[in-house]
């Protein structure tokens, strides 16, 4: 009796570790064969299946599955069918693979930054290109941190999103969840988006007042295309209080004044970035009759003097908007009234 009860209790062992064995077994091959990549848990979570079909589309699934470290915002299902609905799309499948694609790594950083690391405010590269020329430079994103709260180019209203799970862990970088389709940016969402600029926003968006009716100006920023792109000289909120108030040239300029004043940040020869400015290089802008600031280069600096002598310093270089650049100035720029 005791042999059986031996045998019994033997092969009730080898029965269990064995299954036991097998179980383990599969939950190990199971958990080799998951794709941890961003690509891999965009499939696997529910409110991601849009964002996956489009990266299928786009041809983005791949390179987002691969080798390399990125930082992808991640809009929602319900971000997609917004986007989609806006743009008069039925679905992904419907929006042209070019823009789809661009669009896409508008949303794409080529380095993994987590939500504990974003400053209280800071520009980032995306991976969208401005053109299909080598080289292009890609489009900028602002990306402003409050509390727990981190908003993209200035939130829904201005086109941008807001992020609303942060931190989901891949192997090849980490994915920020946000509540919309991110636009690519032009000149005037980047002047809104930053706060630093809140005065600019206000004199060109201004219909009466002190800055009279600035809505021509407005829409010829608006209305410059991707294919003709222009270069912004952004003064920032100390910048406009010193030429508004006290003894600044601005004082009591009329709205045509005004006007002038914010032609003479603007420059139509194109999309000129801080590595493309020579020194002494003389920069023609968009006043009537056009008037030139001059690009003074020291070390590590980049000046504009305007016509009164002036020196205007860059602080802020390379905002990459779809229809231009902007170089932030801490000095509004004085044309000859």
């Amino acid at each position: 009796m005791k042999t059986n009860t031996l045998k019994l209790i033997a092969l009730f062992a080898v029965v269990f570790f064995g299954i036991t064995s097998c179980s383990n077994d599969d939950e190990f091959k199971n958990s080799i064969q998951l794709d941890y990549s961003i690509t891999g848990i965009a499939k696997r979570t529910s409110n991601l299946s849009s964002l996956v079909a489009a990266l299928n589309r786009a041809g983005l699934a791949e390179t987002l599955s691969g080798s390399g470290t990125f930082t992808v915002f991640a809009p929602t299902n319900e971000a997609f069918s917004t986007f989609l609905t806006a743009n008069g799309f039925a679905s992904v499948n419907d929006v042209p693979v070019p823009v789809l694609k661009n669009i896409l790594l508008n949303h794409v950083l080529g380095a993994e930054i987590a939500s504990a690391a974003i400053p209280t405010a800071t520009y980032v590269s995306t991976l969208s290109p401005i053109n299909t020329n080598t080289d292009s430079p890609t489009i900028s994103m602002f990306v402003q941190k409050s509390g727990g709260t981190v908003t993209l180019n200035g939130g829904i209203a201005n086109s941008g999103a807001v992020v609303t799970t942060a931190d989901v862990e891949a192997n090849n970088g980490v994915i920020h969840i946000v509540n919309r389709v991110i636009a690519i940016p032009t000149l005037v969402n980047h002047v809104i988006a930053n706060p630093s600029f809140d005065t600019l926003q206000a004199v060109v968006t201004s219909t009466s007042g002190a800055f009279g009716d600035q809505s021509a100006v407005l829409n010829a920023l608006v209305g410059i295309p991707a294919s003709s792109p222009a270069t912004l000289f952004a003064p920032d909120n100390a910048a406009f209080t010193a030429a508004t108030t006290g003894t600044g040239f601005a004082v009591g300029a009329t709205a045509a004044q005004v006007t002038k004043v914010l032609q003479y940040h603007v420059t139509g020869a194109g999309n000129v970035r801080s590595n493309q400015l020579t020194n002494n290089q003389s920069v023609p802008m968009i006043t009537s009759p056009a008037q030139n600031v001059t690009v003074i280069l020291g070390t590590g600096t980049v000046d504009i003097r305007d016509t009164a002598n002036n020196l205007s310093r860059v602080f802020q270089a390379d905002v990459q908007c779809s229809n231009g650049v902007i170089h932030g100035v801490d000095r509004v720029l004085q044309p000859q009234l």
